[in-house]
């Protein structure tokens, strides 16, 4: 990258996890101060899961009762300092966000993947919306002036599954297992939490 380019943030998202919504959040105003621009790569973070990170399954399944407390006034803390509504847990958890990620990929095109994440963020984690049911996504694509039957059509089209599935893939590949995860260039960072490293990276590719 020349030292005159815009520096680029790959940004692999699942609007399942809470902590991504607060990433993705932090990330757009971030982007904007540092002139870098933000590449969106919709996953399914459970297919990131069952290949390289199985030990997320084990957590809920056995969790220890003090780290949990602690995840979810933690969640809470960073919830008031980013001004979001977050309730944890949503009422269906962990959500089939198939759909939801087939949906930013196919608005893509339209420009409208990352009004549609924020909406698919806010029906989920702030009114407990399951976000796996027609009934909840069809609101939300109109709500955006697009036509719910194509919608719904579109996502269930070869070409977007695939991908879907390659985004997921290609996290994989670059040594990612959970979500948010960003890069810039080969330098890999994840979590809400990272977002100050994530800024330090973005001047360094600058110059």
């Amino acid at each position: 990258m020349s030292p005159t380019a815009a520096p680029v943030v790959e940004c692999y998202f699942d609007c399942s996890s809470p902590w991504t919504w607060l990433g993705v959040h932090h990330l757009v105003p971030l982007a904007a101060e540092e002139g870098a621009t933000v590449h969106w790569k919709p996953i399914l973070v459970g297919g990131v899961f069952n290949a390289v990170n199985p030990s997320v399954y084990a957590s809920r399944e056995n969790p220890v009762p003090a780290k949990q407390a602690y995840m979810r006034k933690d969640l809470q803390d960073w919830a008031r300092h980013a001004g979001l509504e977050i309730r944890f847990p949503p009422s269906v958890f962990p959500v089939n966000s198939v759909k939801a990620m087939r949906g930013c990929l196919w608005l893509e095109p339209r420009g409208l993947l990352l009004p549609f994440a924020r909406a698919v963020f806010e029906a989920y984690w702030s009114r407990d919306e399951d976000i796996s049911r027609d009934e909840v996504l069809v609101p939300l694509v109109e709500a955006l002036g697009v036509d719910a039957g194509e919608f719904l059509a579109g996502i269930a089209t070869p070409p977007v599954k695939d991908a879907l599935r390659a985004n997921t893939e290609a996290l994989i590949a670059r040594g990612g297992f959970g979500s948010p995860t960003f890069f810039v260039g080969d330098d890999m960072y994840f979590g809400n939490d990272r977002l100050p490293l994530l800024r330090a990276a973005l001047r360094r590719a600058r110059g």
